[in-house]
């Protein structure tokens, strides 16, 4: 019965970090045609959305298969809990990867305002929030976990650039306001990218040590 139930939480490892790897991909997808003013893959990566959609749907139904056919408890039973909660987080990234690239078809007839140099960065520190908070569930890494959490400052200390920068353009010249805002609306999203992948590394120290945000859940 053990072994059973360790292969059907490996499996669950791998389509964890499946969809991991479709959400990075998307963040990827956006953040590409954000930079290049691309529609047509603006449009691929808003499509990819319903990918992502359909993984969490088939991890949930795991997740449930494995809580009322095993019966896990203790440590166990936190792994697979915290799965249920990682993969919400991780549909709604793949939400507003989706959006970003939905504002990049609307910004793409005009030329940009500035430089985007900020905005590849946030998407980068995310991704690598994204891959590194399920690489330390898989492991079980509490050390990798809280570095995860750690880096959440650096998206917002980008965003807080990016929104100075947008709201200095916007002073100097009017004209520049809706643009600027819908850039502004970007790094929004990018930053609400942070915060899921900061939740899920949230779970995954939970899933370890059964605390979550400052209270034992057992």
């Amino acid at each position: 019965m053990r072994v059973r139930f360790d292969e059907q939480l490996s499996l669950l490892n791998r389509e964890l970090l499946e969809m991991g790897s479709l959400i990075e991909q998307s963040i990827r997808s956006a953040t590409q045609a954000l930079i290049r003013q691309d529609v047509e893959a603006a449009n691929a990566a808003i499509a990819s959305d319903h990918e992502v959609d359909q993984k969490e749907k088939q991890i949930e139904g795991l997740c449930l298969k494995l809580l009322l056919q095993q019966q896990p408890v203790a440590r166990d039973l936190r792994q697979i809990s915290a799965a249920l909660k990682m993969i919400t987080d991780m549909e709604r990234i793949g939400d507003q990867a989706a959006d970003i690239s939905g504002l990049v078809i609307y910004l793409a007839d005009a030329p940009y305002l500035k430089k985007l140099e900020h905005l590849p960065q946030m998407a980068e520190a995310a991704i690598r929030m994204v891959s590194g908070s399920l690489d330390a569930y898989v492991n079980k890494d509490l050390e990798l976990a809280r570095k995860v959490m750690d880096m959440d400052d650096v998206i917002d200390d980008l965003f807080d650039v990016v929104k100075n920068e947008l709201i200095g353009l916007i002073r100097k010249n009017a004209d520049n306001g809706s643009q600027a805002i819908d850039l502004l609306m970007i790094a929004k999203y990018f930053e609400r990218i942070g915060d899921h992948a900061q939740n899920i590394a949230e779970w995954v120290e939970y899933a370890i040590t059964g605390k979550h945000k400052g209270e034992y859940l057992a």
